[in-house]
């Protein structure tokens, strides 16, 4: 078993599993620690928690309640990879009452938990401009409604509230040159990461990354079209940390590269008439 962290903060992390136990390799007792949902992206394994047994494949779910004894098994298939979210008490209060659901153990597959687990493997792949904690608690959330079979009740709809999304929003924007993450935009709205996110979505119409990801992508357009910094400098100081990631972001956004836009922003009308030719 390797395991790989990929996200770390107070109210969730996020890691790959990946495990290449096969059918005559002898199974073994572990222990869940905290609340956890780990979605199975590949693969097979038998679960064995609270007396019960199930199979789980591809798009099924574990789901870890703290103390909890587990046992999985190999018999039919070798190994099998999951994307693991551990969830802090703070969140696990936020979106859910009923501790039961917490322990049953696992779930099958399900269209309503699989299409944002595969949301969330493109977020872990870096190939979606939602962040992995965002999706994270989404998941978590979906969980509990699908499971309890009650949806959440939308919250408050204060003006307060609506103030604090926006006021947050400009926050963002004004920082958005260096590392903002869902706690630090949530602490700074003065409610908890999951409350702000749905808040925020609600009122802004996307995710507080999202929003990260535009003001990022805005500052860079308008450095790209008024000076001649290069295109490097100009990807680090608008906050990205990695050349080939701006590139893509930028030219998904722009349908075109940094390098093209610069030249369409400086007369060259031609790339700008085959942008819109291709719409």
């Amino acid at each position: 078993m390797t395991a790989t962290t990929l996200l770390e903060r107070k109210s969730i992390s996020v890691s790959d599993f990946r495990c290449s136990a096969g059918p005559g390799d002898k199974p073994f007792a572990e222990l869940h620690r905290c609340h956890s949902i780990s979605y199975v992206r590949k693969g097979s394994f038998g679960l064995h928690c609270r007396g019960k047994f199930s199979e789980l494949v591809a798009g099924s779910v574990l789901i870890g309640h703290p103390g909890d004894e587990y046992t999985c098994t190999h018999d039919h298939v070798c190994g099998d990879e999951c994307l693991s979210f551990f969830l802090g008490p703070e969140l696990v209060d936020a979106i859910s009452e009923a501790r039961d659901i917490w322990q049953i153990g696992s779930a099958p597959p399900l269209p309503e938990l699989m299409v944002l687990g595969e949301l969330a493997q493109a977020a872990a792949d870096g190939n979606s401009d939602i962040s992995l904690d965002e999706i994270g608690q989404v998941f978590a959330s979906r969980f509990v409604e699908v499971v309890s079979g009650k949806p959440r009740k939308a919250g408050p709809d204060a003006a307060r509230d609506r103030r604090r999304a926006v006021e947050t929003a400009l926050w963002i924007d004004a920082n958005s040159h260096r590392e903002v993450d869902l706690e630090d935009a949530a602490a700074q709205a003065g409610i908890s990461p999951f409350h702000f996110l749905r808040l925020f979505s609600n009122v802004v119409g996307v995710t507080p990354h999202q929003y990260l990801l535009r003001s990022r992508l805005r500052h860079a357009a308008r450095r790209l079209a008024d000076d001649d910094s290069p295109i490097t400098d100009i990807a680090y100081d608008v906050g990205f940390g990695d050349l080939s990631n701006f590139v893509r972001t930028f030219h998904r956004a722009a349908g075109a590269s940094p390098l093209r836009f610069r030249q369409a922003s400086r007369g060259k009308r031609k790339i700008l008439q085959e942008r819109l030719a291709l719409n």
